[in-house]
């Protein structure tokens, strides 16, 4: 018995050594391969460092670095931020401006020309706003830049290429970004905040094209060359008041190359939720701008070329409201938005009615009188996205011819009574459907139907097929 414990006892002094020298062996064998990993790591981060610092040199011979930004003063509400090694930015492309570009295209069919399209019994705007060409057509890309200027600033550029091969600024400002009491600041070329949908840009509209009375009141849409400060209130609801003034060069005014602003804009937006589902914004918001000789062409009755213009000021209101449900507020699967618009327009001054270049011109004279015109017109849409990626909408539009006196007609001195008596009895309408496909955020595909009796006889019946693609990065949109 005392040999058999003598043997264990050897055997195990002998034995308990070989685990340790196991777990010796595989440490030494991790130790090796961390101190390779390190080795390896440390030396693609100086070949990435060396890169680094040809790249910015030869930036820096190519263009001379700009000067810094004076240090902002410190205020309770902004944190310190951390100051980045000399030499080098906080972050290499902090100030480099995010691209983004909308493609979007038309396959259009429509029962009367859309050469020929007009609003009866409105003024003409000049802006785009009648059906997309007949068969297919490219609509307007826009190309978006924008970034942080520096700590104070941000600047967006938005560049609209047109089927015509043009290039227009259809955006280009500057916003503040440190103003303090919840002001901002905007400076340039940018859509007015009137009405709710001004603000949008096209690729991110419910339909195809715009309702009846942006394109009766403000050619589509209205933009201002000028500034506007808004103020977002304190509150636990949705408050927003802004002001705004410009060169009011846009329609229902024109460029009148005139000293101070041509323009006024006011707005008051106000929303909130309404339990987990629902959300509203409601908003009222005035224009005033003036034209002077503010012009457009025209046939008499017998067909005769004429040229009508405007000299005076234009007056409008809108009352907007939105509607959104979401079922517990998640919009991804299902969710519902009713939105409309009522405008009121007043325009004041006088009219000039010349036809001296119809074919005989010794017969044609130009006559100028008083003009008044109080006009109105309204849209109510509503749009349901009953699953993922598909929608289904329905618009309705109005306008209505209201109450307009022209001097030279109720004076005889210009065209008859009975030239305009036409004009009184047609109030333009429109019905509108759409239903759409999204494969993604980035990509849409739209079918809308519309009868569209803008102008006088039969409805224009139209078929409309539109696809949408966004490149590149892209803001999220307005509510």
């Amino acid at each position: 018995m005392l040999k058999a414990r003598t043997a264990f006892a050897v055997l195990w002094a002998i034995g308990a050594p070989l685990p340790a020298l196991a777990q010796d062996s595989e440490l030494s064998t991790l130790r090796e391969e961390v101190k390779t990993l390190q080795r390896n790591y440390e030396e693609r981060m100086r070949a990435l460092e060396k890169r680094l610092i040809e790249a910015e040199a030869r930036a820096n011979k190519a263009q001379p670095a700009p000067p810094a930004p004076a240090a902002p003063p410190a205020t309770a509400a902004a944190p310190p931020t951390a100051a980045a090694p000399a030499g080098r930015a906080a972050s290499d492309s902090a100030f480099n401006p995010a691209i983004s570009l909308i493609m979007q295209g038309t396959y259009a069919r429509t029962s009367r020309d859309p050469n020929n399209f007009v609003i009866q019994g409105f003024v003409p705007s000049g802006g785009e706003v009648g059906p997309p060409r007949r068969s297919f057509g490219l609509g307007e890309s826009e190309l978006n830049l924008s970034a942080s200027i520096d700590p104070y600033f941000r600047g967006t550029a938005i560049f609209a290429l047109t089927p015509e091969n043009e290039v227009e600024v259809e955006e280009a400002y500057f916003q503040t970004l440190r103003l303090p009491r919840g002001l901002t600041l905007k400076a340039g070329r940018f859509l007015s905040g009137i009405g709710y949908q001004n603000e949008i840009h096209q690729h991110a509209w419910d339909f195809q094209d715009a309702p009846l009375p942006y394109k009766a009141f403000l050619g589509g849409r209205y933009t201002h060359d000028g500034a506007q400060l808004r103020w977002l209130a304190p509150t636990p609801f949705f408050l927003e008041l802004g002001a705004e003034i410009g060169n009011g060069q846009s329609f229902p005014g024109n460029d009148r190359n005139k000293n101070g602003a041509g323009s006024v804009a006011l707005f008051a937006h106000l929303g909130g939720d309404i339990g987990e589902s629902y959300a509203w914004r409601a908003g009222l918001s005035y224009l005033r701008t003036s034209a002077r000789n503010r012009s457009y062409e025209d046939v008499d009755a017998l067909g005769n070329p004429v040229i009508n213009s405007f000299d005076g000021r234009a007056r409008l209101w809108i009352v907007d409201g939105v509607l959104k449900w979401a079922p517990n507020g998640d919009a991804t699967r299902m969710n519902v938005k009713l939105q409309g618009e009522y405008f009121r327009v007043r325009q004041e001054g006088s009219l000039t009615y010349d036809d001296t270049a119809q074919t005989v011109p010794q017969f044609g004279a130009a006559f100028t009188d008083a003009f008044r015109a109080a006009q109105s017109g309204w849209y109510a849409q509503a749009t349901w996205q009953f699953m993922p990626r598909w929608r289904v909408g329905y618009r309705y539009d109005a306008l209505r011819y209201g109450d307009v006196d022209i001097g030279i007609v109720t004076s005889g001195l210009g065209p008859t009574t009975a030239d305009f008596s036409l004009l009184g009895r047609h109030h333009p309408t429109r019905n509108t459907a759409m239903l759409d496909f999204s494969f993604s955020e980035f990509s849409r595909f739209r079918l809308q139907l519309a009868a569209d009796r803008s102008r006088a006889g039969s409805a224009d019946n139209q078929v409309i097929l539109q696809y949408l693609h966004s490149l590149g990065a892209h803001g999220a949109h307005r509510f």
